[in-house]
């Protein structure tokens, strides 16, 4: 159900100059998501009437990642006049006509907060009837940091930015999370007589708590039960913890989920893979994009997967695999590399160092080892001989190469490709095959072996292989 009282603005018009990047600060990811990505999934959750996205830096960036990705966010500029304040002020006058709820303000740098905490906060405002709640935290290092000054009842009384704070209110541990809820009849008035009269020279929306309880308004500050809920991200270090945290509560989740895996500390897995029960992941393996592995398969280790499918019962060993799919009971590796467009059926084999690309491989056929399938097409039940290479690109296009089922292919075989291998074919080893193969038949490169006897004595005398060669009582035809 909408809660129709609720509307949710999202901060996301910094800079970000600590990340020292080109990418927009709530673009960088965790978990194959934009840190932005995380925040609008949890206010997607909460269900809100309004959720709403203020940009100004790299705008169109920014603007183009919410449309793609949520196109029912609704998008606000920031004009010239800098501060958490402004944007706020600006996203509350495109509010719809007739909204009178509650505002929630997130920061799209904050991505750990769970829509659980927030739902709590939400309930406990409204329990209280305070005109604004805020969410606060008690870091390690307050540095930083708004600090949150109570009066002598305990009771919030203000926000002092740590810029501008006192020696004695720095010293306070307790800080202001960055995460405010208003009712939006209390807001407006405080939003308008906002000041820049600090030192940053900005229009801080911390100043709102101040005017509020100038205007005999009830405030609150509710500390978080963990203070690495609302810690933001601000360069590449705090990217790695907030990455580290979220991909340890990911893994728990699966775990407690049915899956096995071994080594949480070097396993990684994005927020959209999926897993089903009895899934085991060995050690060094990561899961990124939308990978599915099903029902029984064994993942790892030493393993990347990339947008990949994997088929019950398979297992996929020391490989790195995108975009492609791996049937049921299949088995890949070790030290395979399954490129784009790669789909092995059911009960199929890629062995070790053995390369595919857009290449389509039926039920219990097998590519062992060494080779390079490409641009390519394997019925059923056939087998490809060691060292095989689809010579599929002739300088200017890419050609097929088609073989059929129960074909049995010599090792180091050269397709050149376009080129047809009929069901039932046999190739000797060594074979250039450049003509289409017929169904049954064998092909084989006619050109035959020559020996020329005693070379080895007339062109490298006093060698060692003279002297063997020599020594040798092996018989010559």
């Amino acid at each position: 159900m909408t809660d129709q009282r609720l509307a949710v603005i999202v901060l996301a018009a910094g800079q970000g100059t600590r990340m020292r990047s080109a990418t927009p600060k709530v673009l960088h990811r965790i978990a194959g998501v934009p840190m932005l990505g995380h925040v609008l999934a949890t206010a997607s959750a909460l269900d809100a009437e309004h959720v709403s996205v203020v940009v100004r830096h790299e705008r169109e960036r920014v603007a183009a990642y919410v449309a793609e990705t949520h196109p029912d966010v609704a998008l606000v500029d920031q004009d010239e006049v800098p501060g958490t304040g402004r944007a706020v002020q600006q996203a509350v006058e495109a509010l719809p006509d007739g909204f009178s709820g509650d505002v929630l303000v997130l920061n799209g740098d904050v991505p750990l907060l769970d829509a659980a905490t927030l739902a709590e906060f939400i309930a406990a405002h409204r329990l209280a009837e305070t005109a604004a709640t805020l969410l606060s935290a008690h870091p390690l290092d307050a540095t930083g940091y708004g600090r949150i000054v109570r009066s002598e009842s305990g009771g919030l009384d203000r926000i002092v930015e740590h810029k501008d704070a006192s020696d004695d209110e720095r010293a306070i541990g307790e800080v202001n999370a960055g995460v405010y809820l208003f009712r939006l009849a209390d807001l407006r008035g405080p939003l308008g007589a906002l000041e820049a009269q600090n030192a940053q020279g900005e229009r801080y929306l911390t100043d709102t708590v101040g005017l509020l309880r100038q205007r005999g308004a009830l405030v609150d500050a509710l500390p978080v039960a963990e203070d690495w809920l609302v810690g933001g991200v601000n360069d590449r270090a705090q990217l790695a913890e907030a990455g580290k945290r979220l991909n340890a509560l990911i893994v728990r989740g699966w775990q407690l989920a049915g899956v096995t895996i071994r080594d949480p500390e070097t396993t990684w897995i994005d927020r959209a893979v999926r897993l089903e029960p009895d899934v085991e992941i060995l050690p060094n393996t990561q899961l990124h994009g939308a990978t599915v592995v099903e029902r029984g398969a064994v993942v790892g280790p030493d393993t990347t997967l990339l947008d990949t499918e994997v088929g019950q019962g398979a297992t996929v060993r020391r490989t790195d695999a995108t975009l492609a799919v791996i049937g049921a009971g299949a088995t890949v590796g070790p030290w395979a590399f399954l490129r784009p467009g790669t789909q092995l059926a059911e009960g199929g084999k890629i062995g070790t160092f053995v390369e595919t690309k857009n290449a389509v491989i039926g039920r219990n056929s097998k590519v062992p080892h060494l080779s390079y399938v490409g641009d390519a097409e394997v019925g059923e039940g056939s087998n490809i001989g060691a060292g095989t290479i689809t010579a599929n690109y002739d300088g200017v296009s890419k050609h097929r190469t088609t073989v059929g089922s129960h074909v049995r292919t010599g090792s180091h075989n050269v397709f050149v490709a376009p080129v047809r291998i009929g069901d039932g074919a046999y190739t000797g080893a060594g074979t250039v095959v450049r003509k289409d193969v017929p169904s049954g038949a064998l092909a084989y490169n006619a050109a035959p072996q020559r020996n020329r006897d005693g070379w080895v004595s007339a062109n490298r005398p006093g060698t060692a292989a003279a002297r063997a060669a020599e020594q040798s009582d092996t018989p010559v035809d």
